[in-house]
């Protein structure tokens, strides 16, 4: 597939609550070494990353810091990233609102952007002449917005209003017009920032399908920017992980995710204490791992591995009715189900003072790759909670080379369990 944008060592500085570099002489070199010697800004040379929890020592910062990348004809490309990463700074670049301090973008096609509620609205104009504006700031002729004027007004959902000044919409009738403009315009690119969350949920789920159609349907390339998972999950072919102004991960949309979502923590599948740290009423919990089975807790776990929960404890007193129960969650921390060990369904067993050993086999190819976590529980008298431990372990489980190059991809779901299925012929 062609390429059709390409960042080239985008970089963007700021000066903390300034314009300009506030001292006459500053601006004076500035102008001296950029307008008469060729050289470039000598003030970029200096500065910081934009760490926004931590107090620097220069006044100037790193908004974006070499930035390279490119995006495929037709990809969609989800930008994710915590608040303050850089994500709304490269889009405006993208679409020119701003410039880079170094660097160049090349772009192939027409760009059309809503980054911010309201974007290339104008307030006293009407919904009417403002789509008429937008098209041609993109370089279309009357006769074209006119004939799809009727198609953006429909998706929009706000044709009684359409002749009202933009000033009397609210936030979600701007959103919803300002997407509908951008998406029908016949743009090459499409820019989306994280605006959709304005809207309801009805146009959310309208939007993202639209850009579904446009980037498979008519091989448009769509950039988004999201704090919903599940939407650039669903939407995403590739993604990229902006921290602190720079690149961080680039590449296929759900591992991108996934370490997205674990941030800096390190996955740890297994725990064992000398002495226990989780200790209640006469319960010591002493183990507790995944691994696949016969294996190490180092090695790799795919989804075609039959795996096994380790769990070691340690009871000094009696106990009648006690059970653990493993609560399992996907990535992003929503419980998919949970599992207890009982005895045929009996919870009325007695435990005497020792140490034991449990184990839970799960079937190889029931989970999906990814990430997935546990909370351990340890109940008595069938309500009783002596422990809770949430996100006490997690684990991750690889693809296997068999089904990399499966044509869908990723099945749908966290689990993948396989039913009996029956199949004859009846004529």
């Amino acid at each position: 597939m062609p390429t059709a944008i390409e960042f080239e060592n985008i970089s963007k500085q700021y000066r903390l609550g300034l314009v300009s570099t506030r001292t006459l002489s500053h601006d004076l070199k500035r102008w001296y070494a950029m307008n008469i010697q060729g050289k470039d800004d000598p003030y970029l040379k200096i500065g910081e990353l934009n760490d926004r929890a931590h107090r620097g020592e220069s006044e100037y910062v790193w908004a974006l810091k070499d930035i390279n990348f490119k995006v495929e004809q037709g990809d969609v490309l989800g930008i994710i990233g915590k608040n303050g990463a850089g994500k709304s700074t490269l889009l405006k670049i993208l679409s020119k609102v701003t410039t880079p301090s170094t660097g160049t973008i090349k772009a192939r096609g027409r760009i059309a952007s809503l980054l911010e509620v309201g974007t290339g609205f104008h307030p006293e104009m009407t919904g009417r002449e403002n789509i008429y504006m937008n098209g041609a700031i993109m370089g279309m002729t009357k006769a074209e917005i006119s004939r799809k004027f009727d198609e953006i007004v429909d998706f929009s959902g706000v044709e009684r209003y359409i002749d009202t000044p933009a000033k009397r919409y609210s936030s979600g009738m701007t959103v919803r017009l300002g997407f509908a403009i951008a998406a029908h315009l016949d743009p090459e690119i499409l820019v989306v920032d994280e605006v959709l969350a304005v809207g309801d949920a009805e146009f959310q789920k309208k939007a993202i399908g639209k850009m579904q159609d446009v980037s498979k349907g008519e091989g448009r390339t769509v950039l988004f920017v999201s704090h919903n998972m599940t939407a650039v999950k669903s939407l995403c072919k590739t993604g990229i992980i902006l921290e602190n102004g720079q690149v961080k991960e680039f590449g296929a949309i759900d591992p991108i995710v996934s370490r997205y979502l674990k941030g800096d923590s390190a996955i740890e599948n297994h725990k064992k204490w000398d002495k226990p740290v989780i200790a209640k009423k006469g319960f010591e919990l002493l183990e507790i791992g995944v691994r696949k089975k016969g294996g190490d807790y180092t090695d790799t776990m795919r989804v075609d591995d039959e795996l096994e929960i380790f769990i070691k404890y340690k009871l000094t007193e009696n106990k009648n009715m006690l059970h653990l129960t493993l609560h399992f969650k996907d990535e992003g921390g929503n419980k998919i189900f949970s599992d207890s060990i009982v005895r045929n369904g009996n919870y009325n067993f007695e435990h005497d003072k020792g140490i034991y050993e449990a184990i839970v086999k799960i079937p190889e190819q029931y989970f999906n790759w990814g990430s997935f976590s546990l909370d351990l529980y340890v109940v008595e008298n069938r309500n009783k909670p002596l422990i809770i431990e949430d996100d006490i372990i997690s684990f991750t489980l690889s693809i296997n080379e068999v089904i990399i190059g499966a044509p869908l991809g990723r099945e749908p779901g966290e689990i993948t369990p396989h039913f009996n299925w029956s199949e004859s012929k009846i004529r």
